[in-house]
C-alpha cells in the first residue's frame, strides 16, 4: 500500500483490553497522545475512556490512542504499551499506573526519548521516582485519595456510630492510591473509635472481592460496616452480603462513583462513595500536557477535585 502522505501506523499487540479492536492510522500533522490506563473491565475507566475519547473528539488538534489491560494487577501490559508508544515516538503519553513503583522505569525511558509524560490517577512512587533518576515532585495530576477515604469513612463512622466492627477492603498493594485510601480509611477508624476486625486485598476486581466477601462473612459475622477502595469491589462485595441475607445490615461504602454502584446506593445496599470525576481526569491530564508541550514548567501535585456521594445527591 502507498501512501501520499506520511502515516505512522501504531500496532499495539497486547494481550490486554484496548478500546478499539484495530488502532488507527495516525497523521502527522497533528500531536499524538497514549493514553495508559487501568483495567477497562472496571466502569471507572470505560468512563474515563469515553471522557477522554470525547475531549479529544471535540477538540480536533491531536490524535488519541487509549488503551488498558485485562485486570488491575497485569503490569506487563501496560509497560508494553508505554514501550510501543516509546517506539512510535508519540508528542505525550499521559498512564495511571497499575504499579507505582513498576511504572518508573518505562516512564524515564519515555522522558529520556523526549517523550513527554503526565502522571495522572495513581501517583509514581516518590522514593522509586529518585532512584530511577526523575524527580521525586515528578507532575501528577490527581486527586487527594487519603482525602477521600477519609470523607466516606467519617460517613460510615457517624452512621454506624462509635466502636462499630468493620472491614477493608484494599485495592492493589502495589498501588500508591490503594494504600493512600487504606490509610484514609484507618483515620476514619481511629476517629470514630471503631473496631477493624480485618484488612484484606481484592486487588480490585469485582470477583475477588466477592469470594472474599463471602469468606470473611463466615469468619466475622459480627461485622456492621465495611470499607470499599473502589466501586467495582462494591459490587462483588454487595452480592456476598446479599446472598448471605444481610442487605441491610451491613453498610458499605466505595470510590469512585460509578453508574453502578449509584443504582445500589439508591436502592440502600450501599451507603456512599466518593466521586472523583474520571470522565474528567484523563482529559484534564492531556490538557496540562498541552500546556508543558507549549512551554509552560510544571511539577508536583495538580490536585483535581472529589466529592461525597450520597442517596440525596442521586434524586
Amino acid at each position: 500500500m502507498r501512501f501520499t502522505r506520511k502515516i505512522v501506523v501504531v500496532l499495539l499487540s497486547l494481550a490486554f483490553v484496548c478500546s478499539t479492536a484495530v488502532l488507527p492510522a495516525l497523521a502527522g500533522d497533528k500531536p499524538v497522545v497514549g493514553l495508559v490506563m487501568k483495567s477497562l473491565a472496571n466502569e471507572f475507566f470505560k468512563t474515563m475512556e469515553e471522557g477522554a475519547r470525547k475531549f479529544a473528539a471535540e477538540d480536533g488538534t491531536f490524535t488519541l490512542i487509549p488503551v488498558g489491560m485485562n485486570s488491575e494487577t497485569d503490569i506487563d501490559t501496560q509497560v508494553s504499551a508505554m514501550e510501543n508508544f516509546i517506539s512510535q515516538k508519540v508528542d505525550l503519553i499521559v498512564v495511571a499506573p497499575a504499579d507505582s513503583v513498576g511504572m518508573v522505569t518505562p516512564v524515564k525511558k519515555a522522558v529520556d526519548a523526549g517523550i513527554t509524560v503526565v502522571n495522572f490517577d495513581v501517583t509514581l512512587n516518590k522514593k522509586a521516582l529518585k532512584a530511577g533518576g526523575l524527580p521525586a515532585d515528578f507532575l501528577f495530576v490527581g486527586p487527594d485519595n487519603a482525602d477521600g477515604a477519609e470523607i466516606v469513612g467519617d460517613y460510615l463512622g457517624k452512621t454506624l456510630g462509635k466502636g462499630a466492627k468493620v472491614i477493608i477492603i484494599e485495592g492493589n498493594p502495589g498501588a500508591d492510591n490503594a494504600q493512600q485510601r487504606k490509610a484514609g480509611f484507618m483515620r476514619s477508624i481511629k476517629k470514630y473509635n471503631l473496631e477493624l476486625l480485618t484488612s484484606r486485598t481484592a486487588h480490585w476486581e469485582t470477583e475477588e472481592a466477592n469470594t472474599l466477601m463471602t469468606n470473611l462473612l463466615t469468619m466475622h459475622p459480627d461485622v456492621q460496616g465495611v470499607m470499599c477502595a473502589n466501586d467495582s469491589m462494591v459490587i462483588g462485595v454487595e452480592k456476598a452480603i446479599a446472598a448471605a441475607g444481610l442487605t441491610g445490615k451491613i453498610q458499605i461504602v466505595g470510590f469512585d462513583n460509578i453508574g453502578a454502584v449509584q443504582e445500589l446506593i439508591k436502592q440502600d445496599k450501599c451507603l456512599a462513595t466518593i466521586d472523583q470525576f474520571g470522565p474528567e481526569m484523563a482529559a484534564n491530564a492531556i490538557k496540562i500536557g498541552f500546556k508543558i508541550l507549549g512551554g509552560e514548567k510544571l511539577t508536583g501535585w495538580q490536585k483535581t477535585p472529589i466529592k461525597l456521594v450520597t442517596k440525596g445527591d442521586l434524586k
